[in-house]
């Protein structure tokens, strides 16, 4: 019995048979320079996710691989911290443009001297122009390089920059501001008039609030206290006048009747 032979592939099945690109997780670079970096990192991260947690739809991460060109894996920046509208909190392994959201909303990068010129040349333009990233932010802990802080909102395509206020910058995509508080970037809630600080502030502020109700809350117990011994004191004190009061009826009364026996019996000698 003859083979059957199986038809040549044609350009369709040679297209679907192609290679499939890999889009690497990590490059095993460490996540930042300096500890102070990945604090700073780790704590912005948080304080937005934490600002963010009761709206589903936005996505908030960092030092993370982000793909801006499907089938190019040459074409990735790893933002220090984003925030993207319209995407899952679902945590990611990569973000790729193409299947999460092609915009991105916020960027901060944590600069240094060996950074700042990136920061401020290829990925100001990448975010400006393909990312369209509304607001890209750049800050460096130490102060090393001039600007430190600075802020770029984009206006009709082209970015501009954002203008300090009472030495905040001010994010219309968060709706906070962003300062520094102890020599930390926070952020600030002009509404609220409070700063928000990391998981680790929040918690300490959170047990100093707790200690400093349960010292009121033992104060006002104190004070009731006192308030029901005064009561009490009151109270026995009315109790020992009336019975006073009622001996020295009693014993007026028992003078008064002397007195009358007295006069009765002069009256009939």
């Amino acid at each position: 019995m003859q083979s059957k032979i199986g038809a040549a592939p044609t350009l369709q099945n040679r297209a679907a048979c192609k290679r499939i690109v890999e889009y690497p997780e990590s490059d095993g670079e460490p996540m930042a320079e300096t500890g102070r970096h990945v604090r700073a990192l780790l704590d912005m991260i948080d304080m937005i996710d934490w600002h963010f947690q009761d709206v589903p739809d936005v996505h908030v991460s960092g030092n993370m691989f982000l793909y801006y060109e499907e089938g190019n894996p040459r074409k990735v920046l790893s933002p220090d911290v984003f925030m993207v509208r319209g995407v899952s909190k679902q945590p990611l392994r990569t973000y790729k443009t193409w299947e999460q959201h092609p915009y991105l909303d916020f960027v901060l990068e944590l600069a240094s001297p060996s950074t700042f010129a990136r920061d401020f040349a290829e990925k100001k333009l990448i975010y400006e122009q393909i990312l369209r990233v509304k607001e890209y932010y750049i800050y460096d802990p130490y102060h090393e390089i001039e600007p430190s802080f600075i802020g770029f909102r984009l206006v009709s395509g082209s970015y501009e920059e954002i203008g300090f206020v009472d030495d905040h910058l001010p994010s219309e995509v968060l709706g906070l501001e962003l300062g520094e508080r102890g020599g930390d970037l926070r952020l600030y809630d002009p509404v609220k008039d409070v700063w928000i600080g990391p998981g680790r502030e929040r918690a300490a502020e959170a047990e100093t609030r707790a200690g400093e109700a349960e010292t009121r809350a033992d104060e006002a117990e104190t004070r009731a206290d006192e308030a029901e011994t005064r009561a009490d004191e009151a109270e026995t004190r009315a109790q020992q006048e009336a019975i006073a009061r009622q001996t020295l009826a009693a014993e007026l009364a028992a003078a008064r009747a002397a007195l009358k026996r007295l006069q009765t019996s002069e009256q009939s000698e």
